[in-house]
């Protein structure tokens, strides 16, 4: 069904895993956690489709790239050098830089960094934010019987055991209730990415879902589960361990807006929106991007929004390219 072509390059010390499908004008596509390169499988084909070279890594730590044993090597920084790299390999001076998750936090940084290679970008879920005053272990919330999932993911050890013990059931349950199929974010609906009970866990908190997620079939949600039983949580996991160093490194550039063209969409029930202020964020988000093309809610969609809505998202970011 699918038709993109597998391949590795070298870069930065690191051997990264890359789908690639079509010719023309470069997209790359950047997954978040818990996904792989797998989870931009319907754009791979709809942007190759629309005249597009689409090309989809799985990000250092993730899938069949390579996963350094140290946590210092998951900067924002060290990934979008890996982006500069793939380029390079390619033989592409310049991308426009799609990213979900994870993946809309690094489009955002590398739009600002390089524009000279990154020259828009398309964000979905995660919006561009201003470097906060204080680090984001001072921030996120935390009390003796609950943290925020932040500083839950950051502690060595602690969630690979919990996230590692059954995969299917853990991928189950974060797809599922992070997904649309959970329904309005409101207090009463569990949400993996919220506080987490320090006696409990993530996953324990997460009910057993009535039924499989309705936008990932099975062999698409079996693909999921054994990258993630060969390649463990860690790598991922490891993103979240230098949330306080990215903050450092963004004094540097504190306050510079993103100059390239953009395009924003969001989950109507994506989980960020349950987050304080976030809807605040998106409204001003024009005082960080002045040239933000458009910034679209997709009814019904949730956090894994290019998997839930496919051809929706298929057509706002064609549109956006051809626009450019």
């Amino acid at each position: 069904m699918y038709a993109f072509t597998q391949s590795f390059i070298e870069t930065n010390g690191v051997r990264l895993s890359v789908a690639t499908q079509g010719a023309g004008p470069l997209v790359l596509l950047l997954h978040g956690f818990p996904e792989t390169s797998y989870a931009w499988r319907h754009q791979l084909m709809g942007l190759s489709n629309a005249g597009f070279r689409a090309v989809a890594p799985d990000l250092r730590g993730f899938g069949l790239s390579d996963c350094p044993i140290e946590p210092g090597r998951y900067t924002t920084l060290d990934i979008i050098g890996d982006l500069v790299g793939i380029m390079d390999a390619l033989g592409e001076k310049n991308a426009v830089v799609v990213g979900n998750d994870w993946g809309a936090t690094i489009a955002w940084q590398a739009a600002l960094l390089r524009p000279d290679r990154f020259r828009a970008v398309v964000a979905l879920g995660v919006p561009m934010m201003g470097r906060a005053p204080i680090s984001p272990s001072r921030i996120f919330p935390q009390t003796e019987q609950a943290w925020f999932y932040t500083h839950y993911f950051s502690q060595p050890g602690q969630a690979e055991s919990e996230l590692e013990l059954d995969v299917a059931a853990t991928l189950r349950k974060l797809y599922f209730w992070a997904s649309g199929d959970a329904g309005p974010r409101d207090q009463k609906t569990p949400n993996p990415f919220g506080l987490v009970a320090r006696q409990a866990g993530l996953l324990g908190a997460l009910p057993e879902p009535a039924s499989p997620p309705t936008w990932l079939d099975k062999a698409d949600f079996d693909a999921f589960v054994r990258a993630y039983k060969a390649s463990g949580f860690r790598g991922g996991l490891n993103y979240y361990r230098n949330l306080d160093r990215n903050w450092e490194l963004q004094a540097a550039f504190n306050g510079l807006p993103v100059q390239t063209p953009a395009l924003y969409l969001v989950g109507e029930y994506d989980t960020g929106l349950a987050i304080p202020g976030m809807r605040e964020i998106i409204g001003d988000m024009r005082k960080l991007v002045p040239n933000l093309r458009d910034s679209q809610i997709i009814k019904r969609a949730g956090h894994w929004l290019q998997q839930e809505a496919p051809d929706l998202v298929n057509t706002a970011v064609i549109e956006f390219l051809r626009n450019l």
